[in-house]
């Protein structure tokens, strides 16, 4: 039986139907190339090659978008339909869980996985990007730790395993070491993906925005360019360092160039361009025509159902955008789910309807209202998935609330909070004016 580069079986294969999926894995594991284009040529080459169906299909359920899971489901039906080993029976299981938004019990799957196939590349991203969609930080580091040593240091992939537990590592709060093992993959691996965006976590996190921004301008050929399908991200996180330092007007023209040009049609893109509006509106930049343009843009991409995550970015659009019944009618959708036998009926529940509660009261200029929301909800928000830097958004828009309503208690000590681990960080000390001007 044919094997792929990591040395593991597959089904279905010809010689040069592998050597495009090798090219397809490891375009995926830097996110750096056509991954979707040498997939499909593996499949052209071989129809009844299983693994480049399972890898799209995974793909399709990592953007967790609904509208995708037709194709999603379409792939698992047809890979199933084709004679597979166990390794592959074992992804399709998890993709079969995925595929129905029960992404806890996916990674659990992939978790089991991970243990008897540990060079499964492939397996290993997508459970470190599940668990981030889950808040489930700790393993996104120490699964990974447990493979690496099992890993040759020739072996082809290590190095993306090692970006992946670096990341893990930022989102457990070992900055250092983050920054360390990133700085390693990027000198061996300069087009990495992961390690551009590990560092700019760390810079993020440690409140470091200069060195963020020429991390990024002097690597800027290296992450920006249309090979990087997620160069968007990278570039949200370059206008975050400007917000830091109070630069508005560079923040905006991020968004307005090359964030907009970058740009996918996906529920994780989406988020970005709101979370980013948000934060400038709430700091009185005009964006308004800007949230006009974003809301058609959200369009079928998050249902109430999907990923609470995605639909509290929805819910900010519609708010802004000017149409408030959306908003009303996704809070109702979201409540139903709440009340539902899903698997993130709980999330929905006890997160996702209290933050978008406290959202809409914030547009409406009830501060009081949003903070009585979004202060209990703030130690669970880890369950709505994404990075600490993801879901500041909500933390920021809690703090705001808070001083705009002169709730002088809880502004400050949010400030407080805040400003010990950024403590130069020009948003925080606007929330810590805002706090003492509360008397």
């Amino acid at each position: 039986m044919l094997k792929d580069a990591q040395g593991q079986a597959v089904s279905g294969a010809t010689p040069d139907a592998i050597l495009l999926f090798d090219e397809a894995i490891r375009a995926a594991s830097l996110a750096h190339g056509d991954v979707m284009g040498r997939l499909d040529a593996a499949i052209a080459a071989a129809p009844a090659f299983v693994m480049p169906l399972i890898a799209k299909a995974w793909f399709f359920a990592l953007a967790r978008d609904p509208m995708l899971a037709p194709r999603t489901r379409a792939l698992i039906d047809t890979a199933a339909a084709h004679p597979t080993n166990e390794r592959e029976r074992s992804h399709l299981a998890a993709l079969d869980k995925a595929a129905e938004g029960a992404r806890a019990a996916a990674i659990g799957l992939l978790d089991r996985h991970l243990m008897n196939w540990p060079f499964d590349i492939l397996a290993h991203q997508v459970a470190l990007l599940f668990d981030l969609s889950q808040g489930r930080v700790r393993w996104m580091r120490d699964r990974t730790a447990r493979a690496l040593p099992q890993w040759s240091s020739t072996q082809p992939g290590r190095t993306a395993l090692l970006s992946f537990h670096a990341f893990g590592l930022e989102e457990c709060g070992d900055y250092l070491r983050a920054e360390e093992e990133s700085r390693t993959v990027a000198a061996a691996e300069p087009h990495s993906w992961f390690a551009h965006h590990t560092v700019s976590h760390v810079m993020e996190m440690m409140g470091r925005p200069e060195d963020g921004i020429g991390w990024m301008a002097a690597r800027e050929a290296n992450w920006a360019s249309e090979a990087h399908p997620n160069r968007d991200h990278i570039w949200w996180h370059k206008a975050l360092f400007h917000l830091d330092l109070g630069q508005h007007d560079q923040a905006l023209a991020i968004y307005d160039g090359p964030f907009l040009a970058s740009e996918k049609p996906l529920a994780m893109s989406l988020t970005h361009a709101s979370a980013l509006l948000w934060r400038l509106d709430t700091l009185g930049v005009d964006v308004a025509t800007r949230w006009v343009g974003l809301l058609p843009r959200w369009t079928g991409h998050a249902d109430g159902r999907w990923l609470a995550f995605a639909d509290l970015h929805a819910i900010m659009a519609e708010l802004r955008g000017g149409d408030e019944a959306a908003a009303t009618a996704r809070l109702a959708r979201m409540r139903e789910t709440a009340a539902s036998d899903l698997e993130g009926a709980a999330i929905y529940r006890e997160v996702g309807v209290p933050v978008a509660q406290g959202l809409i009261a914030f547009h409406h200029g009830d501060w009081r209202g949003c903070v009585d929301h979004l202060l209990p909800a703030r130690f669970e928000l880890w369950r709505i998935g994404g990075s600490h830097a993801q879901r500041d958004v909500f933390e920021w828009t809690l703090a705001e609330a808070a001083g705009r309503g002169k709730l002088r208690e809880v502004a400050r000590s949010l400030a407080n909070e805040r400003l010990a681990l950024k403590p130069h960080s020009h948003i925080n000390l606007r929330f810590q004016a805002m706090g003492q001007a509360g008397h």
